[in-house]
């Protein structure tokens, strides 16, 4: 027989979900059920949470405690790059393969890696920034119109400044 459930006792589940839509409620409900949670509330709270990350898939941490859900949205260098395209939203069911032909600035790219500096394993700013160069040349973006490799380069060789933090 399980234990007892705890009522004070903090649980963090990790769910990646289609930002802006209600998931379906069988696949919550393996993981949110034996809490003594309803799928269908969290799936509606999920989707209220990531509105502004419509059509990306992205990954959400709930917080459960005392029966009580919080959701924390945890986005992917890859989401926060396309978000910063600024693309109009697609339907991942009826376009498939979709290639970010987008430019970003470096500014914007600097952006993005403050906002990623706390998973990164980099030691200073500038190593994340080339993570962040990296993730936009899988994305298939461009940044100040040239490739992310170059950009990569030219800060390695010192001609391009990053600021300490």
């Amino acid at each position: 027989m399980p234990p007892k459930f705890d009522p004070t006792e903090t649980k963090e589940i990790l769910v990646k979900v289609i930002g802006g839509e209600v998931g379906a409620a069988a696949t919550l409900a393996p993981k949110v059920g034996p809490m003594g949670l309803s799928p269908k509330k969290i799936g509606e709270d999920i989707a209220k949470a990531t509105q502004d990350w419509k059509g990306l898939r992205i990954t959400v941490k709930l917080v459960c405690k005392n029966r009580q859900a919080t959701v924390v949205v945890l986005p992917s260098a890859s989401s926060l790059v396309i978000q910063a395209l600024k693309e109009p939203v697609r339907d991942k069911k009826k376009e498939k393969g979709i290639k970010h032909s987008g430019n970003l600035t470096i500014a914007e790219v600097i952006e993005v890696a403050r906002k990623m500096r706390f998973r990164s394993m980099a030691k200073e700013l500038s190593g994340t920034v080339r993570e962040i160069l990296g993730t936009c040349l899988s994305v298939g973006c461009t940044v100040d119109g040239k490739s992310p490799k170059e950009i990569t380069e030219a800060i390695i060789n010192g001609e391009i400044e990053i600021p300490a933090n």
